[in-house]
């Protein structure tokens, strides 16, 4: 069989198109490095595209852009059409009163849990209710157990202390 030494070897398009999407994101991922680095940016618009960086989010480019230009990113958002924010009163209340129940340890926890599970699941936007009962049950079940933590730390602290020296009667 001849083989034709002509004929050059060609790459695929896609080949082509993929290397070149990734040096895009590449550079994309440095110029957000470069953006994280720079204290003149305030805190908050770097914390943003932190969080960009981390999620592969779509809108990295656009915040990496107004960031460069001087821009504070948090004043460009819109954070009324946020689901939190469109979350009705009478839902949050009774997420809150779900957290409630948790923290206190009772009979009813269970089924309180099992609630809020089944709610967070059947949920348009399951994450900003399961970020809701997350803070509220940790502040909650801070206020009712700081007391049981401090007693806790006081005492595993005081048998650090005292485990070398052996009290005089």
């Amino acid at each position: 069989m001849a083989s034709h030494s002509s004929a050059t070897a060609r790459e695929s398009p896609h080949v082509t198109k993929t290397s070149r999407t990734n040096n895009i994101v590449n550079v994309l991922k440095q110029r957000a490095q470069a953006v994280l680095n720079d204290k003149s940016i305030d805190a908050q618009s770097r914390a943003i595209i932190r969080h960009a960086l981390e999620t592969n989010d779509p809108w990295l480019a656009r915040l990496v852009r107004r960031a460069d230009a001087g821009e504070r990113i948090v004043e460009t958002f819109d954070f009324s059409q946020t689901p939190e924010t469109n979350e009705d009163d009478s839902s949050r209340a009774k997420i809150e009163a779900l957290a409630e129940i948790i923290c206190r340890a009772g009979d009813e926890s269970p089924a309180a849990l099992l609630v809020l599970m089944s709610t967070i699941e059947n949920a348009t936007h399951p994450k900003a209710i399961a970020n809701t009962a997350k803070h509220f049950a940790f502040t909650r079940c801070g206020e009712l157990n700081l007391f049981g933590m401090v007693d806790a730390q006081i005492a595993i602290v005081e048998s650090e202390l005292l485990a070398g020296n052996t009290l005089m009667s």
